[in-house]
């Protein structure tokens, strides 16, 4: 018999930074170690990723990383962990594919690591734990589940699936492994919770491609923007512009290496005879041919943001004109609806017609009800972990648990780093706590970005910034030249000269003071006067802006 651990570092009550933990008597497996995209408070931070201090503690106890595809919320912090542990990566060719670009962009180099290509045959043994995979329907190739087998059941891992059918091979479900793994009995199953709220889901693409075609015969050059995360669903479209023997470019600001990546693996299929490489625009071109096809990508706001540049002119390889057919099948996701909805103002504005294809005939890549209760009915768990989600996702998917019939005391609702405890197969009462958090991203910076940083950030943001700027010679004990008040961002409109008068008055009564000591603190003179310009401006405009005083000492 076994003790059996797990807990999230990342991933529970959040959309994204999906990373969990198993911890199986001594040794730990590490499922999933994704990103999120930052909220709109955290200024200039590029991702989030999941605290790994309880993994560094451990380092020795664990076992690999095994990632379920190739999306950025389940892979994006990979990086990140083989920075601090040496350990092995497991993932199907086209996952560890994205994960080897994203490590070589991080500047690692990729032959320092073990990083493993596994299929749903493959199965590996850590002495009395058995790791096997299955694979799933996702919306990108050779997305997998995980299942840890122990003395006591196994333990599954489903995040991102669905049971819609798929004739290609790579998006299939393999239902056989799945029974498997049910034939000795799952102890927990932890299962994605992001689906929960489809209603009257669309099973299949035929309302996508009556429309697509339909615009492909109506129009003349069509702009699609589309997710670059929707592999299955590019292709689809593509698939259709051959078939009505168009021209096809693809545009992606940065994502264009992992459109590489799929179309030098065969994972994205453009005839060669139909794929066109855009030159910038000048007097010679213009890149306006009735027969082109334009496929916009990126992740979250970025095909949004791409066709407003094209929109006002910006771009250097497309200008939307009136002519053109802009379609949009990608709706916005939860933090870019403002971008969205300016875009389709600016396009709107210049006279393109633009159609925006309904989500409601998009066939969703995430488990509703009905899938999870397949789910349950195939593997028969023994507890129920609600997983990858909002909290109102969990809950959701904890009512559909109570509704299949599974007692509210075998649905474990957790939130990130509380660790429940599987004893003999049985839960244990009691739960503990490990260290998580969020590891903030800003370029090449990871993790030291504090709640003072940010919060000058926000300032900034909102009420700019006021440099004062004095010459002095602090042995003659005289200002020589200034003070010189210079505003960005900073903007009182009517009282802008009395507010540097103020400024100009309270700084040089202050110097004077400092320069009238014995000693003079330098320290204690910028304290004093960012503390007291910051008051009058204030008072006067009930505004606060970073004030950076620059006292120059200058001999005559």
């Amino acid at each position: 018999m076994s003790k059996i651990k797990f807990c999230a570092l990342g991933g529970l009550g959040e959309n994204g930074k999906n990373m969990y933990i198993v911890e199986v008597d001594e040794k730990i497996f590490v499922l999933d170690a994704g990103l999120k995209f930052p909220s709109v408070e955290l200024y200039g931070i590029d991702t989030v990723i999941p605290n790994i201090n309880y993994l560094i503690e451990n380092k020795e106890k664990v076992q690999g990383i095994f990632l379920s595809h190739g999306h950025d919320d389940a892979i994006g912090a990979v990086p990140e962990l083989l920075r601090v542990l040496n350990v092995g990566v497991f993932g199907t060719h086209f996952t560890m594919s994205l994960a080897e670009l994203a490590i070589s962009d991080a500047g690692l180099n990729i032959a320092d690591y073990r990083l493993y290509r596994i299929n749903d045959d493959k199965v590996l043994k850590f002495g009395n734990v058995t790791v096997c995979f299955y694979k799933t329907t996702h919306s990108i190739p050779e997305s997998v589940g995980v299942a840890i087998k122990t003395s006591d059941g196994a333990i599954v891992y489903a995040p991102d699936f669905t049971f819609t059918s798929s004739s290609d091979k790579r998006y299939a479900t393999s239902y056989n492994k799945i029974s498997a793994i049910a034939d000795n009995g799952v102890l927990a199953l932890c299962a994605e919770s992001l689906g929960t709220g489809n209603i009257d889901r669309v099973n299949n693409d035929y309302a996508l491609n009556h429309a697509v075609k339909e615009i492909l015969f109506n129009s003349k050059r069509i702009i699609f923007a589309l997710f670059s995360t929707d592999l299955d669903r590019i292709q689809k479209v593509i698939n259709l512009c051959v078939a009505n023997n168009r021209k096809i470019a693809i545009i992606g600001r940065k994502v264009q290496k992992t459109m590489n990546v799929a179309m030098n693996n065969d994972y994205l299929k453009i005839p060669e005879e139909n794929l066109v490489n855009l030159k910038y625009i000048d007097d010679k071109n213009d890149n306006n041919d009735d027969k082109y096809v334009i496929i916009v990508t990126g992740n979250r706001h970025e095909p949004y943001y791409t066709l407003q540049r094209m929109a006002v002119g910006q771009d250097r390889l497309i200008q939307i004109e009136s002519t053109d057919n802009v379609v949009i099948i990608c709706p916005p996701v939860t933090g870019t609806e403002k971008m969205a909805t300016k875009s389709l103002d600016t396009l709107h504005r210049i006279g393109a017609k633009v159609t925006n294809i309904s989500k409601g005939i998009l066939r969703s890549s995430h488990a509703d009800s009905e899938d999870l209760k397949m789910l349950y009915q195939m593997l028969n768990p023994k507890y129920i972990i609600p997983v990858s989600g909002e909290y109102r996702h969990q809950y959701m998917h904890k009512n559909i648990a109570l509704e299949f019939g599974y007692a509210e005391s075998n649905i474990i609702m957790l939130e990130n780093g509380e660790q429940i405890t599987f004893e003999d197969g049985i839960l244990k009462p009691a739960r503990s706590k490990v260290t998580v958090g969020d590891v903030l991203v800003d370029g090449s910076i990871v993790g030291d970005i504090n709640e003072v940083v940010l919060k000058d950030r926000e300032m900034l943001s909102q009420d700019g910034t006021v440099l004062v700027v004095v010459n002095v010679n602090a042995r003659s004990k005289k200002i020589l030249d200034g003070p010189k008040v210079v505003m960005k961002g900073f903007v009182c409109c009517d009282s802008s000269q009395e507010v540097t008068d103020s400024i100009t008055e309270v700084t040089e009564k202050i110097i004077t003071t400092h320069l009238n000591r014995k000693y003079v603190d330098w320290s204690l003179l910028k304290s004093d006067l960012k503390d007291r310009i910051s008051k009058s401006i204030y008072s006067q405009v009930k505004k606060n802006p970073i004030v950076i005083p620059i006292v120059i000492d200058i001999e005559e």
